[in-house]
């Protein structure tokens, strides 16, 4: 039987949702994990069609709530377009059949019930009340002030564009790939020798891919340079290339230090096909210590500007390490647009497609999940 826990207002828990989320829901199904009277984080995903089974949701994202450690109860919350019906004896609220069913399956999991609220442009209510009356939005508390969060009044995409950039800085930044892109096939070809046509600029972004990638990728972090226009173009052959790829957001979440033995284990799984060790594996996936916030969000940044500036055919590389970064702060809607659009200019991109797959299947970084 399931037990419900009415909050002591459940407009409250609403204004919180937004500070917690970092945005304000549409067209959303939000839970919240409690572990006993407190609540740290808001798991959001977009409303499914009408053609899928309210059940087949539930199985698909209350695994994912119980990985959160010592989670006890959940409150739900709906954010939709649709309005609520009116029917002889009151209002029929929508989406009452898929809260339903995740009521239900979390009854049976073991979890408490705190509330289950839903919000449409009419108002908001309460599923959990037997006559569900329709309260005026403005009745919502404003969502309190967090540290570290900002305007929340933008929807879950809101934050999600590249920065601009203008036509002129794209051919510069495809001009320097290009360059960029000669000199590396030489020296790959057995030819280091420098040629009177070679840019020197170009020269000294290979050799900060070649003699050290590490310590570029962290100079990257430490001295974001927006006018690096052959740092950019460094950046963006060394994400289009998987081995290097990799190594490199495997460092962003960790240190460089370990960003040194991730390439070398990148590398001779690339020449001898062996095994890359299960604590970079770990990384990769969302598990182990969870990063540091500050640098992720550093390096979504370094990312998302080289992404603006390449040309069309070398972005898919800065957009798939965008999504997976996106991924592992927790804005899975975020990485969600970043996939996508690499998905759209290159659709066989093997990371992007595996992203795509995880996102879909609400797979989280088991960090997030572990978190005080």
């Amino acid at each position: 039987m399931t037990t419900i826990i009415h909050a002591t207002d459940p407009a409250e828990l609403l204004g919180l949702i937004p500070a917690l989320a970092g945005f304000t829901p549409r067209q959303s199904l939000v839970l919240l994990p409690f572990r006993g009277r407190r609540t740290y984080g808001a798991m959001r995903m977009d409303l499914p069609g009408d053609d899928v089974h309210p059940d087949a949701v539930a199985q698909a994202v209350l695994p994912t709530l119980l990985k959160v450690s010592g989670v006890d109860a959940v409150a739900i919350a709906v954010y939709t377009d649709d309005e609520p019906q009116p029917i002889p004896d009151g209002v029929l609220l929508p989406r009452l059949t898929l809260v339903d069913a995740l009521v239900e399956m979390a009854g049976e999991a073991g979890l408490h019930i705190v509330d289950a609220l839903c919000v449409t442009p009419a108002g908001w209510g309460d599923y959990l009340d037997d006559d569900p009356v329709i309260r005026p939005l403005d009745s919502i508390p404003a969502p309190p002030e967090v540290p570290g969060i900002g305007d929340v009044s933008g929807d879950q995409d809101a934050g999600a564009q590249l920065p601009h950039a203008d036509l002129t800085q794209r051919e510069r930044v495809g001009r320097a790939l290009g360059e960029l892109d000669d000199v590396l096939e030489r020296i790959r070809r057995g030819n280091p020798n420098v040629g009177a046509e070679d840019n020197p600029l170009a020269l000294l972004a290979a050799d900060a891919v070649l003699d050290d990638l590490p310590a570029f990728a962290e100079d990257l972090l430490e001295t974001p340079d927006d006018d690096g226009v052959y740092s950019c173009a460094a950046l963006l052959w060394c994400l289009n290339r998987p081995v290097l790829r990799d190594a490199i957001l495997v460092q962003w979440a960790t240190d460089e230090e370990f960003g040194c033995r991730a390439l070398e284990a990148q590398l001779e799984y690339s020449a001898q096909q062996s095994g890359i060790p299960d604590a970079i594996g770990d990384v990769f996936l969302g598990r182990g210590v969870h990063p540091d916030p500050d640098r992720l969000e550093c390096a979504l940044q370094v990312v998302r500007f080289a992404a603006a500036r390449a040309p069309r055919h070398a972005k898919p590389g800065a957009l798939t390490a965008a999504g997976w970064l996106a991924w592992a702060l927790g804005r899975s809607s975020h990485a969600g647009r970043y996939i996508d659009q690499a998905l759209e200019i290159e659709p066989g991109h093997s990371m992007a497609s595996l992203i795509s797959t995880m996102l879909s299947a609400a797979v989280l970084p088991e960090w997030l999940l572990q978190r005080g």
